[in-house]
């Protein structure tokens, strides 16, 4: 089989492997696409380092084409999406139901060879079957829905409440879609012309303005909660200046640098921050699958180019660009 290996950062080799074989509880699963995920221009950058030559790519579908001793909830040909984290269900983490934060927890992409290939083997469990009525580009969208449908219900704002979204990536826009189909009023807050003109067109109400700005506007919109998803130190520094008092700031993005916020203003005007890291296992995936098979959203409209596995050193280089809003590798 065909295998784009993370050399060295911003260079990707195509080799060849031998096809993998299930272990019992696997299922092998002929992948078909892959979409690109921020993580993954992290890795190409070398802002996050391997330890080795690495498959990156999680954010997979396919089809289940061998199955392992011992599956019994799947079957060949199944139309099926990878969730690439996996908990060890030993830790004690994982033990009060925050399998999320497990310290074991293997990582397909990152901790494992991953989904920029054209075979991969994954437990039975994480390798959820897709309702006919959802298309391929939809499912493809489903593993960054999931992390976007986590931090939307683990926050305490309801549908009608307005929230704020800063950085408007693929899941800052996932966040939106699902929030404006839900019945929430959203503002958001992106430097690139072209995202915010996405979230507008779907009836976000773009504000952009330093934090005395934001923090004005926000109040006089009554936002409960504020979704950091830029992952920048100062995009985080951002959402603690400008929090309306008694809101939220559920902090998604993953920026590696100091951030800094003021502990009087945090204290006393009752600010909550809540962490927000993927999701929680089973249910983030099997909500999302609902919402899409009930054609509530439909995650696909993030999705701006198709590349093929050949030109995954394009793609990525593309991606690193930040224009896009979703590139799917077609294996």
């Amino acid at each position: 089989m065909r295998a784009a290996f993370l050399e060295k950062p911003t260079e990707i080799i195509l080799k060849s492997l031998s096809v993998p074989e299930p272990k019992a509880g696997e299922v092998r699963i002929k992948l078909s696409k892959v979409g690109i995920c921020g993580s993954d221009v992290h890795l190409f950058l070398g802002h996050r380092t391997l330890a080795k030559p690495t498959i990156i790519g999680h954010e997979a579908l396919g089809t289940i084409d061998k199955i392992g001793e011992g599956v019994s909830g799947k079957r060949v040909g199944d139309r099926v999406v990878v969730e690439p984290n996996i908990p060890c269900r030993n830790c004690k983490y994982c033990l009060r139901g925050n399998g999320n934060i497990c310290i074991n927890k293997r990582v397909v992409g990152l901790t494992e060879n991953g989904c920029f290939t054209e075979y991969l083997c994954i437990p039975e469990e994480f390798a959820w079957k897709i309702p006919i009525g959802i298309d391929e580009n939809d499912a493809v969208c489903i593993e960054p829905t999931a992390v976007a449908v986590h931090a939307l219900f683990s926050s305490s704002a309801k549908p009608g409440d307005t929230i704020a979204i800063i950085g408007l990536g693929a899941i800052g826009l996932l966040i939106s879609h699902l929030a404006l189909k839900l019945g929430y009023k959203v503002l958001v807050t992106e430097v690139i012309e072209s995202k915010c003109n996405f979230a507008k067109n779907e009836g976000a109400i773009v504000v952009n303005g330093d934090g005395q700005f934001l923090n004005t506007i926000w109040e006089a919109s009554e936002v409960v909660a504020v979704f950091e998803c830029a992952g920048s130190a100062f995009t985080a520094t951002l959402a603690a200046e400008a929090a309306p008092r008694g809101s939220e700031i559920v902090l998604i993005g993953l920026s590696e640098k100091q951030a800094y916020f003021t502990p009087l203003k945090i204290a006393r005007e009752g600010i909550t921050i809540l962490p927000s890291i993927i999701y929680d296992h089973p249910t983030d995936f099997k909500r999302t699958i609902q919402l899409i098979s009930h054609k509530i959203i439909q995650p696909s409209r993030i999705i701006s180019s198709f590349y093929r596995l050949e030109q995954l050193q394009t793609a990525l280089e593309l991606a690193s660009k930040g224009n896009e809003t979703k590139i799917v590798i077609e294996i």
